[in-house]
């Protein structure tokens, strides 16, 4: 699907009319190898459309930037680095929900993988006099409020990554969103994640019980984890206004997950795949 979105819809004339460097971003990398696997894939789609529209005539330098936490293990990372790679590295420490990089540098971004992650916990979470989440620790299986103010916190925090990437990425160029994904009128419950999240909340309860843990403190947990549903993501991108949708996808097989699905079928009820182009206007032209 990336690999398509480049072809049809990444205009790499335009975007080294004034440079050979092409500048990619991976937000949230961790430590590999899986970074370098989806890198190298963006770079040879890339590259081959680069190569037909030039005949070969002009060739492309690539600069990829690796971003996490400052927390992160990034020897681990560059220690790891392919040797055959054909691009230049650097690594870009802090969090996403911030600008990283100058204004109009970044030609391509990907994230895979790490935008379900809230930058907190909601506020409201932890007032007792509000959307107080008791025995439990996530939205799955909780009060609407509870679910609101996750959809409220997950809402506030896309705003700001938009709107940062926006800074970042030069006109008509492209961001590719990988995220654990929840279909449209799908309650988190519902799906294998949301399951397992009730049973560790269940169990630390239990223990609670058994005067093993601190109910209070198990009360005040709450996971930092949101997945948006198709519908959520366009809804979003189009409020902030400096994207246009070229694709979406999201994954028709939550209903049929289970328990007992494999581990494939599991990951495949969560994927929700967004690619859209930086522009000044929103026109969602495409979601399936």
């Amino acid at each position: 699907m990336i690999k398509e979105a480049i072809v049809e819809k990444l205009d790499t004339k335009s975007l080294s009319s004034a440079s050979n460097r092409l500048c990619i971003a991976d937000l949230g990398c961790s430590v590999g190898p899986n970074t370098f696997f989806a890198v190298q894939n963006i770079i040879d789609a890339i590259e081959n459309k680069h190569k037909s529209e030039y005949d070969g005539s002009h060739k492309l330098e690539f600069q990829v930037f690796f971003n996490d936490h400052a927390s992160n293990d990034f020897n681990t990372l560059f220690t790891s680095l392919p040797l055959e790679r054909q691009y230049f590295s650097a690594g870009v420490p802090g969090t996403f929900y911030d600008q990283l990089f100058p204004s109009s540098s970044i030609h391509f971004a990907h994230s895979s993988y790490s935008l379900h992650w809230l930058s907190k916990v909601p506020e409201k979470l932890l007032d007792q006099n509000s959307s107080w989440n008791k025995g439990k620790i996530h939205c799955a299986g909780a009060s609407d409020e509870v679910v609101n103010a996750y959809a409220a916190q997950f809402e506030k925090d896309m705003g700001i990554f938009l709107n940062a990437r926006a800074k970042e990425i030069v006109p008509e160029g492209m961001i590719v969103l990988i995220i654990p994904g929840i279909p449209d009128e799908v309650h988190p419950s519902e799906l294998p994640a949301g399951i397992l999240f009730n049973f560790l909340g269940s169990s630390l309860v239990d223990r609670a019980n058994e005067g093993i843990l601190n109910e209070a403190q198990i009360d005040s947990f709450n996971l930092p984890i949101y997945s948006a549903s198709p519908k959520e993501m366009a809804s979003l991108v189009k409020i902030n206004g400096c994207f246009s949708i070229e694709s979406m996808e999201g994954s028709r097989k939550a209903r049929n997950c289970s328990l007992s699905s494999s581990l494939s079928e599991m990951q495949s009820c969560m994927i929700c795949m967004l690619i859209a182009s930086h522009t000044d206007f929103i026109s969602v032209t495409d979601i399936q």
